[in-house]
């Protein structure tokens, strides 16, 4: 079976890379230096990144991606994991909900990771020359952010695609980065408006690379290696004799992020992987669709990088329940309601570190803890992709709709929104409800996507070798990158 990810060298676009690399002093950092950048982090580059600011568009900030960056905006160097742990008086059940945080990558988000680990396979074998070409980046959202960010810092021209509804701090920033921006028509469920757009492109366009994350297996890779490892290292931190790793619930998106349950089923077998996915567009739970509100999922389609075989259970969460959570938690009414309930005022001060779909992902661990009756003894693990840094228009927004904020306010959203969220909308799978969410792939993918229904078998029935096929690359990845700055010769 030909591998997913190709390390083919193209020596006239290798050539232009590293031509490209050397004028623009760039240093292009691992898969072991993303995974423990304290210890493999060059001395030269930490000195550079203490004065570098963490959105800066400056290549030095290659090396921070990474879960591991201090919490601060600029000059930070490495630590351990960033993650919060969210307690029962806010969440309402008593397992230990545990969140790895996304705001402290460069652009805010994790997917600057999986983008990195789309392009740089490509930009290292000389599959994608950065003087002729133009990556494309499809997204809903922080996807294309991260990807125009990183070919900003790698010497690489690019073109975001994303829906028009999105919100205005998306298109802000990525005017700052992007050499092109394309407005599709819908929000966060027209993803094949997206997908229409990309085809256009390639039918007029012969110098574009497409970068699409819902196909692109080292999107799984990168979760799977980099993700996956850092959730090990905090469940090494935090768990206590006698605890249990219960599983990890993360939506779906383009479905990258849920690799890190594949990485963790390895060391606990008897774990859980819940995805998710909007109730007002179930395709996962019900072949449904629709449209909604938790930015930062994509869906009326299963990605082709979703490794289905290996997921348990479909959890579907209301778009009011996200929404007035991140209400709650951000509003001064909320906070004044929190400290009522308890809570230290320096964890209510980390709760913007939760953008929408980080709400809907600890809204979707609620629900698995009470489906499985999980206790004090268990830990669920999940994702803040993003913070509210990117949302704070949608908080003018609800109060233009709903009016001021109150306490009373707070106090209903909570009982609403969080403690009132039950076990409804969610499907643990069976075989058979595994395989009817995977047949879904061939309409979007095989119909559609020029994929063939022999690899979409092979994701199935050979599952193991398919996907355990992927996740052994990185090594030989890191191989290719470690040969590229040598010869590039600025290490």
């Amino acid at each position: 079976m030909k591998t997913a990810i190709d390390l083919t060298i193209h020596e006239e676009g290798l050539k232009h890379a590293i031509e490209t690399a050397k004028r623009r002093n760039i240093v292009i950092p691992t898969f072991r230096q993303m995974k423990d950048p304290e210890t493999h982090t060059p001395a030269a580059m930490k000195e550079k990144l203490k004065k570098t600011g963490l959105w800066d568009v400056d290549s030095a900030n290659l090396f921070r991606i990474t879960w591991k960056n201090e919490p601060t905006n600029t000059g930070g160097l490495f630590g351990k994991v960033n993650y919060i742990e969210l307690p029962p008086a806010l969440t309402g059940v008593d397992a230990r909900i545990v969140a790895l945080v996304g705001k402290w990558f460069p652009t805010g988000a994790h997917k600057v990771g999986a983008t990195f680990g789309c392009l740089v396979p490509r930009l290292v074998t000389g599959q994608f020359d950065p003087t002729v070409q133009k990556a494309v980046w499809p997204s809903t959202g922080n996807y294309c952010r991260g990807g125009a960010y990183n070919a900003q810092l790698l010497g690489c021209e690019s073109i975001a695609i994303l829906p028009e509804g999105m919100s205005r701090e998306r298109f802000d920033w990525l005017e700052t980065v992007a050499g092109e921006i394309i407005a599709t028509p819908g929000t966060e469920s027209n993803v094949k408006e997206i997908f229409d757009k990309v085809w256009e492109l390639k039918r007029t366009r012969d110098n574009i690379v497409v970068f699409n994350q819902f196909d692109e297996m080292a999107n799984h890779l990168w979760h799977y290696e980099v993700t996956g490892h850092a959730m090990e290292e905090v469940l090494n931190e935090i768990m206590k004799p006698g605890d249990r790793y219960a599983g990890v619930a993360v939506t779906s998106g383009s479905a990258g992020t849920t690799a890190c349950g594949d990485y963790l089923k390895k060391l606990f077998p008897n774990s859980k992987i819940a995805v998710g996915e909007a109730l007002q567009c179930p395709t996962l739970l019900d072949n449904g669709f629709g449209a909604h509100r938790i930015e930062g999922i994509g869906d009326k389609h299963v990605p082709w990088v979703h490794n289905v075989k290996n997921t348990d259970m479909v959890i579907a969460i209301d778009d009011e329940d996200s929404m007035g959570f991140i209400r709650l938690c951000n509003e001064p009414a909320g906070r004044k309601y929190l400290q009522s309930l308890g809570l230290r005022e320096e964890f209510i001060d980390q709760l913007p570190l939760m953008g929408i779909s980080g709400a809907a992902n600890v809204l979707m661990a609620v629900k698995m803890a009470k489906y499985y009756e999980l206790t004090s003894k268990d830990v669920v693990l999940t994702v803040f992709t993003d913070s509210m840094e990117m949302y704070n228009s949608r908080l003018k927004e609800m109060e233009e709709e709903y009016g001021t904020y109150t306490e009373m306010d707070a106090a209903k959203d909570h009982a609403r929104h969080v403690f009132g969220v039950r076990t409804d909308s969610l499907l643990e799978l069976t075989y058979a409800e595994k395989k009817r969410v995977h047949n879904l792939k061939y309409y979007t993918w095989v119909e559609q996507q020029g994929k063939t229904s022999e690899e979409l078998n092979a994701q199935w029935y050979d599952a193991e070798e398919y996907w355990g096929s992927i996740q052994a690359m990185a090594d030989s990845i890191d191989e290719r990158i470690c040969e590229f700055n040598r010869m590039a010769g600025l290490l």
